[in-house]
């Protein structure tokens, strides 16, 4: 058909036109499949003038003058990030798996219900208000190693460069002086993240429907792994955390004879004891961060001399900070200091030295018939991830005494 016939036909019919050409299109070929995407192509633009038309007229309609489309009336409207974004929700809607970019851990509302009832944005606003921050921004702080498919991962490092250079009498053996080796051993873990929800939700427009899903799947996933970089038990299968010690002293990646243990409260030397308690004998770190339980670092805030001025001067960036000029990140799986018996509660050194292998994408995928009969959509997440300290000494650690 010519734009001339096409110009006269109602978006209705252009709409019925555009299905009828995709079913012609399924046998044609060469020149006659051309054809069809030519006029198709021109359809597509007539309804993009027809949504424009209609936005703009509206717009007059309510006194505003800006002629711009409204997100969301053709894909002219949109950005590419929203249209992605709608394009994941209406897949979710469908049952089919979606996968978020496992990038977007390195760089995640655990629930979408509550016990009074369910979290829906009211008519007047198209979002829904986030609560408190539950992630440690550890996970993204850490060094991370994309490892599609992979299932385990060694990071060799240097244990001692060797401490054998003396004097030798002449003609007598060389004095030997070799540097040691080790190996950091990252094995992947299934980390899953399992949500249930009630059918209204499904009135979310597919944008934000999309959006409340990732955050919840990925937020949830980066909680746990966050926890984990810390109190990752080890073993099969396991994180190897930095308060993780194997079961044998001579397989220690970090000393656990170096762990400072004489700190039974927060004081005005507190800082110095950590900061020159770590690394080698030659020079002290400079490029180190504590991380810390939210508890302590008020106490380091709640601090004074005998003048009341206050002992540290720290600065809070949410999640972040520093105290003195020292860099912090607060992380709940640290045990409180002066609390529990034998519980580490700080570690302080370069954020490099924690590898985390990242061995898949997250993938997340939705069911309508677990729970049919109740109206309930059930949503589940899964990623492979590992980590463990990658350096001999890589952090220094706090734990409380024994007695």
């Amino acid at each position: 058909m010519t734009r001339e016939e096409l110009m006269k036909m109602s978006k209705k019919d252009l709409k019925a036109r555009i299905a009828a050409l995709n079913k012609d299109a399924q046998a044609k070929s060469g020149d006659e499949l051309q054809a069809i995407m030519d006029e198709a192509k021109e359809i597509s633009g007539i309804l993009a003038d027809i949504a424009s038309r209609e936005a703009l007229a509206g717009m007059v309609e309510d006194g505003t003058e800006d002629p711009t489309p409204v997100a969301g009336q053709g894909e002219e409207g949109m950005d590419a990030k929203n249209q992605a974004r709608t394009k994941s929700g209406k897949a979710l809607k469908d049952g089919k798996a979606v996968s978020y970019q496992a990038k977007t851990l390195a760089r995640p509302m655990n629930t979408l219900t509550t016990s009074t009832g369910v979290v829906m944005p009211k008519h007047t606003s198209p979002d829904i208000a986030p609560t408190f921050n539950n992630v440690s921004s550890l996970i993204d702080r850490v060094k991370t190693v994309p490892l599609p498919g992979g299932e385990s991962y060694q990071r060799p490092f240097v244990k001692s460069y060797g401490d054998g250079a003396g004097s030798t009498a002449e003609g007598a053996d060389y004095n030997t002086s070799e540097p040691e080796f080790g190996y950091a051993e990252i094995v992947r873990e299934k980390i899953t993240a399992y949500a249930e929800e009630p059918e209204e939700m499904q009135k979310l427009p597919d944008a934000d429907y999309d959006g409340v899903v990732e955050e919840s799947v990925v937020r949830a996933i980066k909680r746990y792994a966050s926890r984990q970089i810390l109190v990752g038990p080890g073993g099969t299968g396991k994180f190897r955390g930095i308060f993780f010690n194997p079961s044998k002293a001579q397989d220690d990646i970090i000393d656990r004879n170096t762990d400072i243990t004489t700190i039974t409260a927060i004081d005005d030397a507190t800082l110095d004891e950590i900061i020159y308690s770590y690394g080698g004998d030659e020079e002290v770190e400079d490029v180190a961060v504590l991380i810390l339980n939210k508890k302590d670092l008020k106490k380091f805030a709640k601090l004074r001399d005998k003048q009341g001025r206050k002992v540290y001067t720290i600065v809070n960036h949410g999640n972040t900070g520093t105290i003195d000029e020292v860099p912090y990140i607060i992380n709940s799986a640290c045990a409180e200091i002066g609390g529990t018996k034998d519980a580490y509660c700080m570690a302080y050194g370069p954020l490099s030295n924690y590898e985390v292998a990242i061995f898949s994408d997250i993938e997340a995928k939705k069911s309508t018939e677990y729970k049919f009969k109740q109206g309930q959509t059930a949503y589940k997440a899964c990623v492979f991830m590992g980590g463990n300290v990658v350096a001999k000494n890589g952090f220094i650690r706090v734990k409380n005494p024994t007695a």
